[in-house]
């Protein structure tokens, strides 16, 4: 974890967390057609199959991230599961909040028994940090998956674990 970069599993009553769900949802709207926007709100957050973390600088919030477990075709808990919600607050961009998330959520994921970690994320310019990221962390390119369709604003990623 990145010096001073607190990471906890968030229940998701704490205002500060809720306004960055917020941001990021409305953000994600504003520059995104309704039909290619993926962000989970705050009720699919608060769902059984998800964890969400939040990351902490000098006890201010500095980011979001969550990952859902994927089910397979019977309905049942699979070995995969999805990031979601990657968001840093605009005070702490460029800190190493995501890449702390990322890495985080990646280790509980193995110890979780997780055998492959999935995203979806944009694919315009305003996206190239993210997926930066997730490449420079092992991540590669992939089709659509669990459910979701080709579409030119997405970009799918995926890493084994």
């Amino acid at each position: 974890m990145s010096a001073g970069i607190e990471i906890r599993i968030d229940d998701l009553s704490g205002e500060p967390t809720r306004a960055l769900i917020a941001h990021h949802h409305a953000q994600m709207h504003a520059n995104t057609p309704a039909e290619s926007v993926h962000a989970l709100d705050l009720d699919a957050l608060c769902s059984p199959d998800v964890t969400v973390w939040s990351a902490w600088i000098d006890e201010r919030i500095a980011g979001i991230a969550a990952l859902k477990r994927l089910r397979d075709a019977h309905g049942a808990p699979s070995d995969r599961g999805e990031l979601k919600s990657f968001r840093t607050a605009d005070a702490f961009l460029g800190r190493g909040v995501a890449r702390a998330l990322l890495r985080h959520i990646v280790a509980e994921a193995r110890a979780g028994g997780l055998s492959s970690l999935w995203l979806e994320t944009g694919s315009d310019d305003g996206f190239i940090p993210a997926r930066r990221l997730y490449a420079a962390e092992g991540f590669v390119e992939c089709g659509p998956f669990d459910g979701y369709a080709e579409d030119p604003l997405s970009t799918f990623m995926t890493r084994t674990l």
